[in-house]
């Protein structure tokens, strides 16, 4: 048995990942790789909550801020990326720290994913023209028809991720939620996975305020920088479509940041449902945290 062990630290988002996450790897001695698919991009800091100078300064992290939005790194690519990363820091450290709340991009490190199969690029211009012209509701729906497990776990709000999982079912005739493996791909380090378990009203009592944080810190400055290029797939996310419609008119700014905090607590709630199926999740509550390290012991 391998002596190399990655400890995952995942959850919903405001949930105190980061937090925990810089803790495990200065007790370690060790590093922190990203899987928050929304912090790879470096023109967007504060509406994707990346660590502050100060947290970067205190643990080397991996995946923070190496993209530009123009360059969007899907799960398939992440993949690759993330093991190639994790080889080379296993040589150095007996424990690696993965981090993150983006579900799918967790699940392609520990488990990988399997090969979908390339699809005709028009079903994807039909779509694209659908959600133009009728909006993303009807997408939604159409997604909770033929591939109810994906509806359940994905952001809903990203068109993207709708849009991609009906591409993959009409192109192929099987829901996009197929594709995610059940069995795991083998990896040469053992993996033990934790999530933080919070109270309901304190985990959105805790979006809540950091939607606030994130205002009082420049995020409509930020997302007014890049409203130019809102046409990008990072950017359909929380916390910026919002601003965007504010941008453009079609609401105002107390109806966005009231929008931005419903849609990141529905959000929240997603994510919740994607790490409840996993079984292998550890759920430990923040008074807990301590007993991470006795778990990783008897584990070795």
């Amino acid at each position: 048995m391998t002596s190399k062990v990655l400890i995952v630290i995942t959850g919903p988002t405001a949930s105190g990942k980061t937090a925990w996450a810089i803790d495990l790897a200065r007790h370690y001695r060790t590093e922190i790789v990203s899987a928050d698919s929304r912090q790879f991009y470096r023109e967007i800091p504060i509406g994707t909550a990346q660590p502050s100078a100060d947290e970067l300064a205190a643990v080397p992290h991996h995946f923070i801020a190496c993209r530009s939005i123009s360059e969007e790194l899907n799960a398939g690519r992440y993949e690759v990326e993330a093991l190639e990363v994790l080889g080379d820091l296993f040589k150095r450290h007996e424990k690696v720290i993965l981090t993150g709340g983006s579900g799918l991009f967790v699940d392609a490190v520990c488990k990988g994913l399997d090969l979908i199969p390339l699809i005709d690029p028009s079903v994807r211009d039909s779509l694209n023209l659908r959600h133009r012209k009728e909006g993303l509701r009807p997408l939604q729906e159409l997604l909770r028809e033929v591939d109810p497990v994906w509806y359940q776990t994905t952001d809903l709000n990203n068109p993207q991720r709708v849009i991609r999982a009906l591409e993959v079912y009409l192109g192929s005739g099987k829901p996009y939620s197929t594709f995610l493996r059940n069995e795991p791909k083998p990896r040469p380090f053992r993996i033990i996975k934790f999530a933080i378990d919070l109270d309901r009203q304190i985990l959105y009592e805790r979006i809540n305020a950091r939607v606030d944080e994130m205002m009082a810190a420049g995020l409509l400055e930020e997302a007014r920088r890049v409203y130019p290029l809102r046409h990008l797939k990072p950017l359909e996310t929380v916390g910026y479509t919002e601003l965007f419609d504010y941008f453009s008119g079609q609401i105002t700014k107390p109806e966005a940041v009231e929008l931005i905090k419903r849609n990141t607590r529905r959000f929240a709630k997603r994510q919740l449902t994607w790490l409840r199926r996993d079984p292998d999740v550890i759920w430990l509550s923040p008074a807990r945290f301590s007993e991470i390290h006795g778990i990783v012991s008897r584990s070795s």
